[in-house]
């Protein structure tokens, strides 16, 4: 087995800390072409669909990436901007912010960004660290929720390069957040928020991306941790239980996933008279095409259609100051030990030539 080159070593170097946050990728256009390159990449992943190789590959290249390209390009047309992919976008400024909230409360590292399926790749960015002196990298997978389709995927990735890498720096991991109080309050605030501007709905609608229900009896801990931040989040905001409702959106095949189902939920709440449904998605926090286009054309569809009133989606926490500080504290949480602090980077000499001065400057006074 043959290793990467290593770039050109630098004893003057100071050894580096970075932060790399991950998020789940998105085609590079809205074209059939780029849909195909993107879901060719996705549903090879035997953490994503946990079929055989030889019954699944043949199903997925004679005819999943022969038909749904062209259908969700569409779908991703009608959520694109001038800047690109929502999720793209969102992913990239959380990024910004976070180097500059981090870098606001003394630490001195590098935060890249990078999407385990589509550019920019997963293996670029930790490159880019190693060019850049870095032997310390915490790997921040951005899905609240622990599940081995995402999280555990995300790792995956980041160990495949570790196999090609010869001199590894220390790596860690953030494995989920779902129940972490800054994060719940960065949530409500940004309900709270809503609801100061637009008023209450009569339920809130909380949607978590779905999995195959035999992830859960194999022991993946999503569902649990799904319904952890729905409780908190509800006590968090002092609703009453009549008015939260949890539901899994985002089925794939024919299997049973995890339920109630979103679209089937808001259908009979539509029935049911409710006049008001507002829809938050906490399992994700940037709007991409399952916010945007799932739930907040979808999904307002099926309840409309269905005899409800409005429809309200409460955006996700995207570039909220409240998210950015609890995203900040979290990575500080698993930073600790870790020299990053531009204090704590200084060398021997560097004390001895800062106390020097100190003295000297005493001397003058």
């Amino acid at each position: 087995m043959s290793f990467a080159p290593e770039p050109t070593f630098d004893h003057r170097q100071r050894p580096g800390t970075g932060v790399l946050v991950v998020n789940l990728g998105t085609p590079d256009a809205p074209t059939a072409p780029a849909l195909r390159r993107y879901l060719g990449q996705f549903l090879s992943d035997p953490r994503v669909v946990e079929i055989p190789r030889a019954v699944w590959k043949p199903i997925l290249h004679g005819i999943i990436l022969r038909t749904r390209p062209k259908q969700s390009a569409t779908k991703y047309a009608s959520i694109w901007t001038p800047e690109g992919s929502p999720l793209r976008t969102w992913t990239a400024k959380q990024g910004t912010l976070l180097q500059g909230y981090l870098g606001e409360r003394g630490h001195r590292l590098s935060v890249k960004w990078a999407m385990r399926y589509g550019q920019p790749a997963i293996a670029s960015a930790l490159d880019a660290f190693k060019a850049e002196g870095v032997r310390r990298v915490l790997v921040v997978p951005l899905y609240p929720q622990y599940s081995g389709a995402t999280t555990a995927s995300a790792m995956d990735d980041v160990f495949a390069w570790a196999r090609r890498t010869r001199h590894l720096p220390e790596l860690r991991f953030i494995n989920h957040f779902h129940d972490d109080e800054r994060y719940i309050a960065a949530l409500a605030d940004s309900v709270r928020a809503y609801w100061q501007r637009e008023g209450q709905g009569d339920k809130l609608l909380m949607s978590f991306h779905g999995m195959p229900e035999r992830t859960l009896h194999l022991g993946d801990p999503y569902h649990c941790e799904c319904h952890k931040t729905a409780r908190l989040l509800a006590q968090r905001l002092n609703l009453p239980a009549e008015r939260v409702v949890v539901s899994f959106q985002s089925r794939f095949g024919r299997a049973k996933w995890l339920q109630p189902y979103t679209e089937p939920t808001l259908r009979e709440l539509g029935k049911a008279g409710t006049g008001r449904v507002d829809v938050i998605c906490p399992a994700f926090v940037s709007d991409c095409i399952e916010t945007l286009e799932e739930i907040a054309m979808e999904g307002q569809q099926a309840f409309l259609s269905s005899g409800g009133k409005a429809f309200h989606y409460i955006p996700c926490l995207n570039d909220r100051p409240e998210w950015m500080r609890a995203l900040a504290g979290l990575c500080e949480q698993h930073l600790q030990g870790w020299p990053t602090k531009v204090i704590e980077q200084l060398t021997e000499g560097d004390l001895q030539a800062t106390q020097q001065r100190a003295k000297a400057l005493g001397a003058r006074r």
